[in-house]
């Protein structure tokens, strides 16, 4: 979909550009498919913040998404294209042959009318959803499984996608969107294509209320707290910091890898930080 400019009336339009979604259904979800979700202002279960700056935003209802695509040769039709706010990706209403709905990652070069399948063997096309071992090297695939069964993890977000590079003992090579390689078990679904609505990374929300209504509080410096607030506050006057910059519990960060070892490690075949 194109981007959307606006005239400058007032400040906030001045510099707001958005996606243009007027191709989108304008009524409500399928209410069988959705849930009520609960306000998380990153709390966790004990109600102690664990992601700064999230609260507020406006009250959503959570979509079923089918990222297991485990709906096995039944042929559905995509009846329309429908805004998620849980997600930057636009998702798909499918209707299948015995009657069932569900809900897609919507792939881009499909339109309403078409057909998807989810088969153990399927055509190359985008929306079909087949096991890793049974695509062509070369293939652009998205909703990428981790684990065989589990659904998938990786290439969900708007406009990612992920390539099939090669097939090697049991595994498939993947050539991710940051330039990461890294290798997935054969029998791991994919869906063929890349991910909707390309232009989510180049919308300019134009005003800091239009982050609010998305759940986005203000970031504060530390540079500009108290002592007692930041490793980085205090100071007389304006103050550079004058140390290494870490986070308000002393962890480096700004470009300082913080990544613990992880099982996946050994399925990284070239990372995406390059020496040089």
């Amino acid at each position: 979909m194109a981007l959307k400019q606006f005239k400058p009336t007032s400040p906030g339009q001045r510099q707001l550009v958005l996606v243009d979604r007027k191709d989108l259904h304008r009524g409500k979800p399928v209410k069988k498919l959705t849930e009520g979700l609960s306000e998380k202002a990153g709390r966790n279960n004990h109600g102690r913040i664990t992601c700064r700056r999230r609260g507020g935003g406006h009250k959503r209802k959570y979509r079923y998404i089918d990222f297991k695509r485990r709906k096995w040769d039944v042929t559905g039709t995509i009846e329309r294209f429908e805004y998620d706010p849980n997600r930057s990706a636009f998702i798909a209403l499918v209707t299948y042959e015995d009657g069932e709905q569900r809900y897609i990652l919507a792939p881009q070069r499909v339109q309403k009318g078409d057909t998807v399948v989810a088969a153990s063997q399927a055509d190359i096309r985008p929306g079909n959803a087949m096991p890793l071992k049974n695509m062509p090297v070369g293939t652009i695939i998205h909703n990428v499984e981790m684990k065989a069964g589990k659904g998938g993890q990786m290439m969900r977000a708007a406009g990612t996608y992920a390539q099939l590079v090669g097939k090697d003992r049991g595994y498939a090579q993947l050539r991710l969107k940051s330039g990461e390689t890294r290798m997935v078990g054969v029998d791991c679904m994919a869906t063929v294509g890349a991910v909707s609505n390309p232009d989510n990374s180049n919308e300019n929300r134009g005003k800091a209320g239009r982050s609010r209504w998305k759940g986005r509080r203000p970031a504060v410096r530390g540079v500009s707290m108290n002592p007692i607030d930041h490793p980085h506050g205090g100071g007389e006057g304006r103050t550079a910091g004058g140390r290494h910059p870490v986070t308000p519990w002393g962890r480096p960060t700004k470009g300082a890898r913080t990544r613990k070892p992880k099982k996946s490690d050994r399925m990284i075949m070239r990372r995406r930080h390059r020496k040089g």
